[in-house]
Parts: C-alpha cells; sequence; structure tokens
C-alpha cells in the first residue's frame, strides 16, 4: 500500500546557537510488509460430520502485533461444546455418587453372606450393578477427553509471537481452502518498499526510518533501519491503491529491517 517513509536525523553533538533545525522530509513510496522468518497459515478445525466450522469471533485485525498462546479466533460449534462438556460433567457426578454408593452396598451384602443372612447371587449382582456403573463413568470420562480436545480446537490459538499478517476469513463465515488467516514471525519483520528513482538520493545504507501507512496497511507507526538499497532501477511491482498513480513510474527497492 501507500506508505510514508520518513528518514530520521542522526543525534548530533549540540553546537552553540544553530541557525535553525532541518526535518527530513517525508519519501512517499509503494511497499510491503513481510517477515523474514516464520510463516504459519491457520486453518479452522474439522468439526466431525458438520465439516468446517464458521468463524464465531475473530479477535485480531491485520498487521495486529500477536502472542504465543494468544486466543486469535474462536468458532460458532464451541458453545454446542462447551453445553456437551456441562452436561458430562453432570452425569460424572451423578455417576460417582451411585459408585460411592454401591460400594457400600456390595461391601454390606457381602459381611452378610459370610454371616449366612444374605445369598452369594445378590452379591454377585451388587457386584455386577457396580461394575457396570464404573464402565459408564469410564465412557463418560473418555467423550469428557474428547470434549476437551475439541473445545481447544474450538479458538484458533496463535503459535508464535509475531504480527497478524492477512485474513482469509470474517465472522459468521465458513472458512475456505486458505484457511483462516496467515501469521508471521514478528522477530524478523521486513518491509520492501519501492522508493521513485528521483527520490532514491534521500536515502542511504544503515539510516533510521520512520514508516506510516496512507491507507492502513497497519496503524500506528513502524521503526527501522535501512538494510539494503537495490543497485538496479526498476519498473514498480507493488500495486497502487491510487488509480491514477504511474504504473509505469522508475523505482529503487528498499529493504527495511524493523525495530
Amino acid at each position: 500500500g501507500g506508505w510514508l517513509l520518513r528518514p530520521t536525523p542522526e543525534p548530533k553533538p549540540v553546537e552553540p546557537a544553530p541557525a535553525r533545525t532541518v526535518r527530513p522530509e517525508a519519501v512517499a513510496a509503494l511497499g510491503q510488509l513481510q517477515p523474514a522468518g516464520d510463516i504459519r497459515n491457520l486453518a479452522a478445525p474439522n468439526a466431525g460430520m458438520a465439516g468446517t466450522p464458521r468463524v464465531a469471533v475473530l479477535r485480531v485485525n491485520e498487521g495486529d502485533l500477536i502472542k504465543r498462546g494468544q486466543v486469535l479466533a474462536s468458532f460458532d460449534h464451541r458453545d454446542g461444546l462447551l453445553a456437551d462438556l456441562e452436561r458430562v460433567d453432570a452425569e460424572l457426578r451423578s455417576l460417582d455418587q451411585e459408585i460411592r454408593l454401591q460400594a457400600i452396598e456390595v461391601e454390606r451384602f457381602s459381611k452378610a453372606a459370610d454371616w449366612g443372612a444374605a445369598e452369594l447371587t445378590l452379591v454377585d449382582n451388587k457386584r455386577e450393578e457396580l461394575v457396570r456403573l464404573q464402565g459408564r463413568r469410564d465412557q463418560a470420562l473418555a467423550e469428557r477427553k474428547g470434549l476437551q480436545a475439541d473445545l481447544r480446537l474450538s479458538q484458533l490459538i496463535s503459535p508464535l509471537d509475531g504480527v497478524v499478517l492477512k485474513l482469509h476469513a470474517r465472522a459468521g463465515k465458513r472458512p475456505g481452502v486458505e484457511g483462516v488467516m496467515d501469521v508471521g514471525a514478528n522477530q524478523a519483520m521486513q518491509a520492501s518498499i519501492e522508493v521513485y528513482e528521483s527520490d532514491i538520493s534521500r536515502i542511504r545504507p544503515d539510516q533510521s526510518v520512520r514508516l506510516t501507512s496512507e491507507n492502513g496497511g497497519f496503524r500506528g507507526e513502524l521503526f527501522g533501519r535501512v538494510l539494503r538499497i537495490s543497485p538496479q532501477v526498476e519498473q514498480r511491482s507493488v500495486l497502487s491503491t491510487d488509480p491514477t498513480g504511474d504504473a509505469d513510474a522508475r523505482v529503487v527497492v528498499v529493504d527495511v529491517v524493523l525495530k
């Protein structure tokens, strides 16, 4: 998108009574943010027979800085999973109570059988019922474990410290083959900027610069250092949002490493 690249003044020794301070002038340019490191495409989970769930809430925008473990989005099947988990937890509480009572029954009837006051078949029946209840509890625990695994997937969690590069899905929509979003590690973020040939004399290697976006490609300001200035002049490759822009303009590519 359209950016303004502002060279920042280098610190100089204080001189007595300077005539005037010259503020560096902004250089208009087109550019793209790109991580020099890890880029991940984050997809939606498969919700079984229902297929890919819809995005319920998107918690980030393009250009947002993110932390590893941060919730980036949640999906519409999450509420159903939470309700199922609540049901299974209630069932487990009930089964635990029944098992405790049944274990007391087994112990009581076993003692009675030892004294000859109860039939052994009755004791066996009580034990079978206890085993049946314990089996139901094992099944409920397995269901709970599966629900917890599905719940973890019902939210999109950031796998890295970085930045949101591109959103492919919107709230209320079912993500397509492109997934939900692309994120990149921010420890190695760079900007590739196309500076007009007529302005390149104002840029030099190792220069400190400040970047702002005129069309909302990113929010706030980014600070960086000129890493490399291409030795050759070429035609513009980044598309301008300005329909009157000169597509045949001659530019020089400047790589800026972000701080």
